[in-house]
């Protein structure tokens, strides 16, 4: 829509999917510099900008963000479960030993503000895995980061990530990569992108075990 205040230019606010890391949010401002937007916001999930309608249009930048990954984000709907997307990456993987101290639903609720029977029957509509499944994965990522490291033992592991036992972390590990948690240490097993996990490997595992403390 036209902004008033900047003399014939318009301004634009996106939902975007895939953000999920400070390197997403300056990708997506020096894509949009380099088309010659002005970004004035621009945070996980959004982006706010303005632009010389003469030039381009909403739907141009749209496009260019979604041929770099970057879909943007139309329904209420596709808005939630982005939402839930970066909470559970949020959790996982950058809020250290929190996980150990809340329950993924609980912090999910907490986050979104909608009860969590809704987001799940909501998730796999749009997601084609369940939630359930989808939080596991990035578990047994963060299980991978965790034993490259090799600063925990695999009881801290556990207990960080919220496992109720070392025994279930190994068998939801094996469930999941097809591997033992000793030969991965010696051999290893291809890490996902975070942003890609749910994706790749929507199919590990088949039907995982879930251990109602995780959850």
């Amino acid at each position: 829509m036209p902004d008033n205040g900047k003399g014939g230019s318009a301004s634009c606010s996106l939902g975007l999917k895939n953000m999920v890391s400070s390197s997403c949010i300056k990708l997506v401002r020096i894509l949009l510099e380099n088309r010659g937007a002005e970004v004035t916001s621009v945070k996980l999930g959004q982006v706010e900008f303005s632009y010389d309608p003469g030039i381009s249009n909403e739907t141009t930048f749209a496009e260019m963000l979604a041929s770099e990954g970057f879909e943007p984000i139309i329904s209420r709907e596709q808005q939630i479960i982005e939402k839930t997307r970066q909470a559970v990456v949020e959790l996982i993987h950058k809020a250290g030993n929190v996980n150990s101290l809340i329950r993924n639903s609980d912090y999910l609720v907490e986050r979104l503000g909608l009860s969590y029977s809704y987001l799940s029957a909501l998730f796999p509509k749009y997601e084609h895995i369940t939630l359930e499944k989808f939080i596991i994965l990035h578990r047994i990522e963060k299980v991978k980061e965790l034993l490259e490291y090799n600063e925990l033992t695999l009881s801290e592991i556990a207990l960080q990530l919220g496992y109720s036992s070392v025994q279930y972390l190994s068998n939801q590990f094996r469930q999941v990569t097809g591997s033992s948690v000793s030969d991965y240490r010696k051999n290893g097993v291809v890490r996902i992108p975070i942003d890609q996990v749910g994706l790749l490997n929507a199919g590990a595992g088949g039907s995982l075990s879930v251990d109602a403390q995780q959850i």
